[in-house]
C-alpha cells in the first residue's frame, strides 16, 4: 500500500509543479507586456520630448510621474515574482523530502519481501525433503504391505489345505449325537400295554464327548449296556452354541469350493427342529436378543457364512437360497409366489443334469445380502410348512425341509488355480465353471444371436469364471412307529412316505459305504434332492437326535444304529447288510 501512496503523492506534487511553471510563464509575459509598454512609454516620451510648446517642466514632471510608475509596477511584479519563486523553492524542497522517504520506505519493503521470499524458497525445500522422505518410506511401507499380502496368501491357502485334510482325516461324512432332555409329555404312555413301566425312566446317557451308553431292558431279561461310538455325542445340558462350535468349521470347506450338507436324523420328538431352527413361535424364528443364545444351526450356519464372506473381496460372491419341503415324496417349492406375489407352495420336480447333477427346475432362488434377508425367507417358508398333531409331539413335522444356501463364486482364469490349493478340486471346480461357462455362452447365443459382441467383451467373458457351490441345511420329518404316535387316515399316509424316504436315505448312505457302482438316489425324492451333498467329495455331518426316556428305547435304537451305519462310510468298514429302515409299527 505504501508504494502505490508514493506514486499517488508524486504525480500531485508534478501536477502542483507545472501550475507553478505556468504561473512563472505568465509573469514572465506580463513582463513582456511591460516592456513594450515601457517602449511605448519611450516611444511617446520622445514623441512629447519632440513636441513644440510644452514646457521642459512638463515634461520632466511627465517623465517623473512615468519613471514612478514603471518603479512601482517593476517593484509590485518582482516582488510577486519572488513570492511565486520562494513557493516554488518550498514545494520543490517538500517533493525531495517525500521522494528521499518514498525511496527509503520502497527500499524497506524491498527487503522485507526479499526476506519473506527467501524464507519461503527454504521452507519449500524443507517440504521437497519431507516429502522425499514420506515418498520413500511409503514406497518401503508399500513393499511390506505386498510382502506381508503375499506371506498372507500363501498362508491362507496353506490354511485351507490343512483345513480340508482335518476335515477329510476326520471323515467327509461326520456323525454328531445329540441328547435332548426329559420333556413333561414324556410322562404320558405311549402303548396300552405294559403301562407297569415307568417310559420316563433315562436309559440313554452321554458317557463322554464321544459315546452314548443306553441301558436296555426287557421284561424277565436281565439288563444290558450297549454303547455308541460318534464323533461327538451332547448331553442334555449342552447348549445351542456347543452344537454349533463344532459344525462351524464346515462353512469354511463351503467357501473352499465343497458342497455341504447338515442333516438333523431322529425320531419325532427328539428335538431335530430345535436343534436346526431353534425355538419357534407360530412359525416364526425367534429373533429377539433374549432368544439369541437359542438359535439354531441354521440361523448361526447362515450369519457364519456372512461373517467369511464379508472377509473376502467385495463382489466376488452372491448368495442366493431356496426353501423346499419333500411331503409324500413330492418337493413343494415354498418360496414360490402366486400372480399376486402371494407365497404359496407349488410342486416342483428334481431331474438329474447333463453332468450328473441334481437341479430343479423353476425353482425359486432368492438372493440374499444378509442373515436378517435369509432368516425373513426362511420363516416365509416355515409358515407353509405341513404338521399335524400325533401323540408322540403335538406339532409334529410332516414333511422334510431343505433349505439351500447357493453361493456363486466369481473368478478370473488366471487366478482359478490358486483360489483352491488342492489339485484335485481345483480340477473338479474348473471342469464345473467351465460347463458353466459353455452353457452360458451357448444360452447366450441362442437368445441374443443378432447381437454382436466386441472382442474386448468376449476376452473378459472368457477370463472370468462362475463356481457355485451348496450349503444344504436339512431338517428331517422324524422316523415313526404307528403304534407309538397313534395316526390314522392321511395322516398314517403321511408316516409311509417319512418312512420310506428314510429308508432310501439309508439306502444310499449303505450304497455309498459299500461303494457299490449303482447308488439308488432316485429311489426318493429326498435323496434325488440331497444327491450332490450326500454323495461325492461333499461334506455331510448327520445330527442325530435321540429321546432318553425308556418310552423312546426302540426309536432311540433304531436312529443310533442309523448313525453308527453312518459313520463307518467315510471309512469303508460296511461290507454287508443294509442300513435299518425306520421302523413302520404294525
Amino acid at each position: 500500500m505504501r508504494p502505490r501512496r508514493g506514486l499517488v503523492s508524486s504525480s500531485v506534487w508534478a501536477q502542483r509543479l507545472r501550475q507553478l511553471e505556468h504561473r512563472l510563464r505568465t509573469k514572465e509575459e506580463r513582463i513582456v507586456v511591460l516592456e513594450t509598454e515601457n517602449a511605448v512609454l519611450h516611444l511617446k516620451l520622445a514623441e512629447y520630448e519632440g513636441l513644440a510648446g510644452r514646457s521642459t517642466n512638463e515634461v520632466l514632471q511627465l517623465y517623473a510621474a512615468h519613471g514612478q510608475q514603471m518603479k512601482f509596477q517593476r517593484s509590485s511584479v518582482v516582488t510577486q515574482l519572488h513570492g511565486a519563486i520562494k513557493r516554488l523553492k518550498q514545494d520543490l524542497k517538500s517533493l525531495h523530502s517525500f521522494a528521499l522517504e518514498l525511496s527509503k520506505d520502497l527500499q524497506h519493503q524491498s527487503k522485507t519481501c526479499l526476506y519473506q521470499v527467501l524464507a519461503a524458497v527454504q521452507g519449500i525445500q524443507l517440504q521437497n525433503e519431507a516429502m522425499q522422505m514420506f515418498q520413500i518410506k511409503a514406497f518401503d511401507l508399500e513393499q511390506s504391505l505386498q510382502e506381508v499380502t503375499e506371506r498372507y496368501e500363501k498362508e491362507k491357502q496353506k490354511r485351507k489345505a490343512l483345513h480340508n485334510s482335518l476335515i477329510e482325516l476326520r471323515g467327509n461324512i461326520r456323525v454328531h449325537c445329540r441328547i435332548r432332555p426329559l420333556l413333561p409329555f414324556d410322562d404320558a404312555a405311549g402303548h396300552s400295554q405294559d403301562r407297569q413301566r415307568n417310559f420316563s425312566e433315562k436309559v440313554a446317557y452321554a458317557a463322554d464327548d464321544e459315546t452314548i451308553l443306553v441301558k436296555c431292558s426287557r421284561p424277565g431279561h436281565a439288563s444290558v449296556n450297549k454303547t455308541f461310538q460318534f464323533e461327538r455325542v451332547y448331553n442334555d445340558l449342552e447348549s445351542q452354541d456347543a452344537i454349533f462350535a463344532d459344525v462351524a468349521p464346515l462353512l469354511t470347506s463351503l467357501l473352499d469350493g465343497y458342497n455341504v450338507c447338515i442333516m438333523a436324523y431322529g425320531q419325532t420328538g427328539s428335538g431335530k427342529t430345535y436343534t436346526m431352527l431353534g425355538p419357534q413361535l407360530e412359525g416364526n424364528l425367534a429373533f429377539t436378543t433374549e432368544e439369541e443364545s437359542e438359535l439354531g444351526i441354521i440361523p448361526r450356519a447362515t450369519q457364519e457364512v456372512f461373517r467369511l464372506i464379508s472377509e473376502k473381496p467385495p463382489g466376488s460372491y452372491w448368495v442366493e437360497v431356496s426353501v423346499v419341503e419333500v411331503y409324500n415324496n413330492e418337493i413343494f417349492d415354498l418360496l414360490a409366489k402366486d400372480s399376486c406375489g402371494k407365497v404359496f407352495g407349488i410342486k416342483r420336480d428334481v431331474v438329474t443334469t447333463r453332468e450328473g447333477k441334481s437341479d430343479v427346475p423353476l425353482l425359486t432362488h432368492e438372493t440374499v445380502e444378509n442373515a436378517s434377508e435369509f432368516l425373513h425367507l426362511v420363516n416365509k417358508g416355515l409358515q407353509l410348512r405341513v404338521t399335524h398333531p400325533t401323540m408322540v409331539h403335538a406339532h409334529s413335522s410332516r414333511s422334510h425341509l431343505v433349505v439351500t444356501l447357493t453361493i456363486t463364486t466369481v473368478v478370473f482364469g488366471d487366478n482359478f488355480g490358486t483360489l483352491w490349493e488342492d489339485e484335485q478340486t481345483s480340477q473338479r471346480l474348473n471342469k464345473e465353471a467351465s460347463f458353466t461357462f459353455t452353457q452360458k455362452m451357448r444360452d447366450n447365443k441362442s437368445t441374443s444371436s443378432s447381437r454382436a459382441s466386441s472382442p474386448v467383451q468376449l476376452e473378459a467373458t472368457e477370463k472370468m469364471k462362475q463356481v457355485k457351490t451348496r450349503l444344504q441345511l436339512v431338517d428331517l420329518a422324524g422316523s415313526e412307529c404307528v403304534g407309538m404316535s397313534g395316526v390314522t387316515g392321511a395322516v398314517l399316509r403321511e408316516t409311509s412316505f417319512i418312512n420310506r424316504s428314510l429308508s432310501a436315505l439309508a439306502d444310499v448312505l449303505g450304497a455309498t459305504a459299500e461303494q457299490r457302482a449303482h447308488i439308488p438316489y432316485r429311489n426318493s425324492k429326498l435323496t434325488h434332492l440331497l444327491q450332490d451333498s450326500v454323495g461325492g467329495d461333499a461334506k455331510l455331518l448327520v445330527m442325530v437326535c435321540i429321546s432318553p426316556g425308556q418310552k423312546y428305547l426302540t426309536e432311540s435304537m433304531q436312529s443310533l444304529g442309523f448313525g453308527t451305519r453312518a459313520r463307518q462310510v467315510q471309512r469303508g468298514q460296511i461290507k454287508k447288510k443294509n442300513f435299518p429302515v425306520p421302523s413302520k409299527g404294525k
